[in-house]
Formats: C-alpha cells, sequence, structure tokens
C-alpha cells in the first residue's frame, strides 16, 4: 500500500511541476515568438538524410503542458480509483508509456520521429483498453488496433511520398505542396487523422474503448490520443489550403459531429454517451480546421480537454460509487447523495453546451460564428446546426436520468463523496473548466475579431441551444412516443444506439470478404498448388535427390551390383 501511494503521488507531483515550467515557457514563446529546432543526424542515403527533430514552439509546449496536467490529475486520480487492483503498478507504468508516447508525437515535426509516437500510442492504448481481462475487453482491444493500424500504413506511404522531397520535416514544405503533385500525399495524412480521431467510418472503435478503466477513458480518450489526428492537422493546416482534402475533410466532419450527436441520444451507457461527446467535439475541431482557422481549433482542443477529461472523472466517480454500473436508467437522484461529483459533472456539462463564462463558451462560440461567417456550404450549415442542439438534448437528458429524478438504484448502496484522492483530482481540472477559457482566449487571441453576422445569425446559437434542451423536455415529460415509434420502425433506434453503420458495414461486411479470400487461398494455394509447385514439393523433390545421392556414396557393392545389371539390360533392349 505504501508503494501505491508514493508511486502514483510522486508520478503525479513530478508531472504537474512540469506541467507548469513547460506553460510558463509556452507563454514565453508565444509572446516573443520564438521557435527551437533540434536535430539529430543519424545516417545519411545519397541526398537524403535521416533525422530526428523535436520542435519546442508554443503550441507543442503548451499541448504538453495540458497533456501533463491531465495525466498528474488521472494518476492522482487513480489512486483512489483503482484501490485494491493487484496490476495497479502495470497500469502507472502504462499510462507513463503513454505520455511518454503522446509526448514523442507533440515534439515530433518530422514524420520518421512523430511515427515512434504515432505507433506508441496505437500500441499502448491497446494494452489499456485490455486491462480488463475479458472477452468484451478482447474485442474491443482488437478492434481499436486494427482501426488504428490504418493510420499507421497511411503514415507509413506518406513517409516514402516524402523522400523525393528530400527529407521528412514536413514544417519545411507544407506551404509549397500543392494538388498537382500531391494530392495523395494530403490524403493520406487526412486518412490517418480520421483514424486516430475517429472520424466516419473510423468511429466504431471509440465507443468500443470504452472498455478500458476509467482514468484511461479520462486521459486516452477524451483528451491525448484522440487529439493526436487534429494536432497532425493543425501541423498539417498550411498544406490543406485550397486544396480538395479540405473539402473532404469538412464534409466527413461535419457528418461525424451530427451521427455522433445523434447516437448520443440512443445511449444508455454512461460512458459511451461520454465518448460519442467527444467524437462531436473533434468532428467540430476538424471542421473549423478544415475551414482555414487552426488557431481555433488548437484553442477548442485545449479546453475541451480539461472539460472531457472533467467529465470522464465525475462518471468514474459515479460508477465506482454505485458498484460498477454503467447504465443511466439504473440511476437518478445521485445529486442527494454525490453533491461535490454532481456539482463538478454539471460545470463540465455546462462547459461542453457552451454555458457562458466557462471554457467551453470562449471557444466553441467562437467557432461557430467563425463557421456561420465564413463560405460554408448548406449541407455543413445544417449539420452545424442540428449537432448543437443534439448536444443540449444529449447533455440534458444524461442529467435527468442520472443526476436528477427519482432514485432508480437496483440495490441501497452505502453512496457517498467519501475519496480525497479522486475529489481533489476533479477540483483542479473543475477549476481549470471554468478560468483557462477566458486565460487561453486572451492569451491565444489578445486582439478582438470581427465578427459581422446578422441578428438571426447571431442569436441561432442561442436559439438552437434552447431548442435542443425543449425538444428532449418534451418528448420526454408529455410522453410522446410517436417520435420514438417512428425511429424504431425506420429501424434506426437499433442504428444509431448500437453504431451499427460503423461496426456492421464497415467492419464486418470487410472483415467477411477478407475471411472468406483467405481461407480460399488457404484452401487451393497454401494446401493446394503451393504443396506441389511452392516449398513443400521443391522438399520432396530434392529429399528424393539427395536420398538417391546418399545411396550412391554410400559405396555398397549391392548397389553397383543393382546399376550393372540395370544397364546391361537396357542395353540388351537397345541392340535387340
Amino acid at each position: 500500500m505504501v508503494w501505491k501511494i508514493s508511486m502514483h503521488l510522486s508520478c503525479m507531483i513530478f508531472l504537474f511541476f512540469s506541467s507548469l515550467g513547460l506553460l510558463i515557457v509556452s507563454i514565453q514563446k508565444l509572446c516573443l515568438n520564438l521557435i527551437t529546432l533540434i536535430e539529430w543526424e543519424i545516417f545519411s542515403l545519397n541526398s537524403t538524410s535521416i533525422v530526428f527533430t523535436m520542435i519546442f514552439d508554443w503550441k507543442s509546449l503548451m499541448f504538453l503542458s495540458f497533456v501533463l496536467l491531465i495525466s498528474s490529475m488521472v494518476l492522482y486520480y487513480s489512486g483512489g480509483y483503482m484501490h485494491g487492483d493487484f496490476n495497479f503498478n502495470r497500469f502507472m507504468y502504462l499510462v507513463l508509456a503513454f505520455v511518454f508516447s503522446m509526448s514523442m508525437m507533440i515534439l515530433s515535426p518530422n514524420l520518421i520521429s512523430i511515427l515512434l509516437g504515432w505507433d506508441g500510442l496505437g500500441l499502448v492504448s491497446y494494452a489499456l483498453v485490455i486491462y480488463y481481462q475479458n472477452e468484451k475487453s478482447s474485442n474491443a482491444g482488437m478492434l481499436t488496433v486494427m482501426s488504428n493500424r490504418i493510420g499507421d500504413v497511411a503514415i507509413l506511404l506518406s513517409i516514402g511520398l516524402m523522400f523525393y522531397l528530400g527529407g521528412w520535416n514536413f514544417l519545411f514544405y507544407t506551404y509549397y505542396l500543392n494538388d498537382e503533385m500531391n494530392i495523395l500525399l494530403k490524403f493520406l495524412v487526412v486518412i490517418a487523422a480520421m483514424t486516430k480521431s475517429a472520424q466516419i467510418p473510423f468511429s466504431a472503435w471509440l465507443p468500443a474503448a470504452m472498455a478500458a478503466p476509467t482514468p484511461v477513458s479520462a486521459l486516452v480518450h477524451s483528451s491525448t490520443l484522440v487529439t493526436a489526428g487534429v494536432y497532425l492537422m493543425i501541423r498539417f493546416s498550411p498544406a490543406l489550403e485550397n486544396s480538395k482534402s479540405q473539402s473532404f475533410l469538412l464534409i466527413i466532419s461535419c457528418l461525424t459531429m451530427f451521427m455522433a450527436g445523434l447516437g448520443a441520444n440512443f445511449e444508455y451507457d454512461l460512458k459511451k454517451i461520454i465518448a460519442l461527446s467527444t467524437l462531436s467535439q473533434l468532428g467540430v475541431m476538424l471542421s473549423i480546421l478544415s475551414l482555414g482557422f487552426c488557431d481555433m481549433c488548437f484553442f477548442h482542443l485545449l479546453t475541451h480537454a480539461l472539460f472531457k477529461a472533467l467529465l470522464f472523472m465525475c462518471a468514474g466517480s459515479i460508477i465506482h460509487n454505485v458498484h460498477e454500473c454503467q447504465d443511466i436508467r439504473y440511476m437518478g437522484g445521485l445529486v442527494k447523495f454525490l453533491p461535490l461529483s454532481v456539482m463538478y459533472m454539471s460545470v463540465a456539462n455546462l462547459a461542453l453546451c457552451g454555458f457562458p463564462f466557462l471554457a467551453g463558451f470562449y471557444s466553441k462560440d467562437l467557432i461557430l460564428e467563425t463557421a456561420f461567417m465564413s463560405s460554408l456550404n448548406m449541407v455543413s450549415f445544417v449539420l452545424y446546426v442540428f449537432a448543437t442542439g443534439l448536444t443540449v438534448c444529449y447533455t440534458f437528458r444524461l442529467i435527468f436520468y442520472s443526476l436528477s429524478g427519482v432514485i432508480n438504484l437496483r440495490v441501497m448502496n452505502c453512496i457517498d463523496d467519501n475519496s480525497n484522492l479522486m475529489l481533489n483530482s476533479m477540483m483542479s481540472l473543475g477549476a481549470g473548466a471554468i478560468i483557462m477559457g477566458s486565460f487561453l482566449s486572451w492569451l491565444i487571441f489578445p486582439e478582438p475579431s470581427m465578427i459581422c453576422l446578422s441578428i438571426m445569425m447571431k442569436s441561432l446559437v442561442l436559439v438552437v441551444s434552447g431548442a435542443g434542451a425543449m425538444f428532449w423536455l418534451y418528448f420526454k415529460y408529455y410522453k410522446c412516443k410517436l417520435f420514438f415509434k417512428f425511429f424504431k420502425i425506420m429501424f434506426l433506434y437499433f442504428f444509431y444506439s448500437s453504431y451499427v453503420i460503423y461496426t456492421l458495414f464497415i467492419y464486418f461486411k470487410f472483415t467477411k470478404i477478407n475471411l472468406k479470400t483467405g481461407y480460399s487461398y488457404y484452401k487451393y494455394i497454401d494446401k493446394g498448388w503451393s504443396e506441389f509447385m511452392g516449398p513443400p514439393g521443391l522438399y520432396t523433390v530434392f529429399f528424393k535427390f539427395f536420398f538417391f545421392l546418399n545411396i550412391m556414396q554410400a559405396s555398397s557393392i549391392k548397389v553397383f551390383m543393382k546399376m550393372f545389371m540395370f544397364l546391361m539390360i537396357v542395353f540388351f533392349f537397345i541392340y535387340i
């Protein structure tokens, strides 16, 4: 017990003070506009150098400071949540390995060195998803790692395509990559970002990854791993301007934002609702990035990391107190038993909805108004509006089922806020969810932006948010079943709630085709012609030949007598 407490406390203290130091250095570099680049040449091939590169600018250092801050709080939180776990030390080492891989990915502007952190994220994420060794975790881990391998292959192919440029430091080439020569390279990078950030059609792995422990979900699947693709696109953003891949990324991110919001309204698993909310916010980030506003995307990435990690921590506190039950239909009335956890969860939910003067308000409201002001097509505009309303809708639904209402617990449990480790970590991130939005807005955007919108467009965000809340309350309190019956008749209830659109069509369909093809190859090639014409057939031929040579070299008189008689018979028949 002493080792467990000292381990997570020492790691928390080290990461927390490292986060503060990096935040101060990033503010200094932002104010002075400084960039430090370190390169180590491993070897040179013809005119191309293989180098290990690290960049220290305000974006990388600030993002790394937020990653270390959330990691320190998650490690401190794990001391209470994972108390009594026999594999606690292994869990701590895996989380630290994940933080190291994420740091490698953030500080690398080179595709060769970024691949180390990129693959490390996938490997450690798989190990964390299968931490609870059961069939569900194994299936979720396999789905996670196979989905992310698509992005890894895309990164490897993009490394091959960048060879002719003379190097892999993409910061030197992003301003000069045109569509005529490099459209395939851009699409490969976009595909890699889509897989890591779980965009359509690679969205199924993020809700499935909720099989991991809740501290892992707070760190990996809310603020760090899933934002690695967004961070890569921020670095590649100059190459996306006026590109075909930009329009492709816009429509994909808007569809993801809408589909995730709609799916969250039909989900009853607490962690999957928050995971679908994360998926929706990732769509918001990539959509504003595809419109050309990478700084706003980075701003929302930082603020979202704070309140979404807090939301997962609050969900973990609730799940821990109701004896590992994650179905929100069996909760209710928790505000009477968990006042502090419910307070922090309400702050995170309000920040997610963009409540004024919380962290999400400064970034999300700015993103929506900027998107409405830009040259947005009608399809993307409609998806933006509906996704905003659906966010408030599923947030109110979550609050009604779990925090307020009547008590629906199946058994009488002893529920109270008695874990100081969990509450203190939630308090730190709760303070960040309240004040960091304004702090970052003053820091990243010191000059006010001019947004020209009509009164109707200006009030559209508030109207849609209110309409989303009223929409769910109307259908809930007035017992109007027509809406839900319509979805049931059209099979959309099962369609969205279990994400069959992704798992069944994308994965099972192609997996079935691949398995049939593999079985045919195994039956007719591997166990068929390959047995006669391939290595097994050659082995049989050579074996017989060398067996004959071995007999010939044995110098046996019987062998020579047989050979002599055979030759005599042959000559006899020839002359006759």
